[in-house]
């Protein structure tokens, strides 16, 4: 993956939101975890997998969208199933998962990388028409966000991202007069 012609690296990600929302919000993002996780405290942490630029950009979807209440929650308060959800608990998954999705494909799009929906759920037997249902769900969250704006600090971060994007990119060649 690469921004302009220079890759994009974790570490430049992670120092970017850092560099954003560290003073302003006391929350860091930090890789290197089995699995994602938020931990409210001084500073807040968002712990995303091994070393991963989606699982980065999807844990900060999350963050963007989680109120004052949820964000003093482990893990916003959620409740996770692993691998192996039954079709009911799958079909609440998506339910709350085509915001933060749809954020996080604002970001890709922000620093040119390809998204697709996650089903978080591997192995499982996801229907067609139940992904298609999903896809289109994260479209409408994209066309609403379009129409009214992104949440306010998933805005920052986009305008951040893009930023980066602008500076990553090599300047010109000289040419000689």
């Amino acid at each position: 993956m690469s921004v302009g012609s220079r890759p994009l690296v974790v570490s430049q990600l992670v120092g970017l939101f850092n560099a954003t929302f560290e003073q302003s919000d006391r929350t860091v993002l930090q890789g290197g975890a089995d699995e994602p996780y938020y931990v409210p405290g001084e500073p807040h942490r968002i712990f995303f997998r091994e070393d991963f630029v989606r699982s980065a950009l999807h844990e900060v979807a999350h963050w963007c969208v989680a109120g004052t209440c949820r964000r003093s929650l482990p893990d916003y308060g959620y409740w996770y199933s692993p691998d192996g959800r039954d079709a009911g608990q799958q079909k609440a998954f998506f339910a709350v998962e085509a915001r933060p999705q749809a954020i996080e494909r604002c970001f890709c799009d922000a620093i040119g990388i390809a998204f697709s929906p996650s089903v978080d759920n591997v192995g499982a037997q996801i229907e067609p028409e139940q992904l298609r249902r999903f896809e289109a769900r994260i479209q409408e969250w994209c066309d609403q966000f379009a129409r009214t704006g992104l949440p306010p600090r998933a805005d920052r971060f986009v305008s951040a991202l893009r930023a980066m994007k602008a500076l990553s990119r090599d300047p010109a060649p000289d040419v000689a007069a």
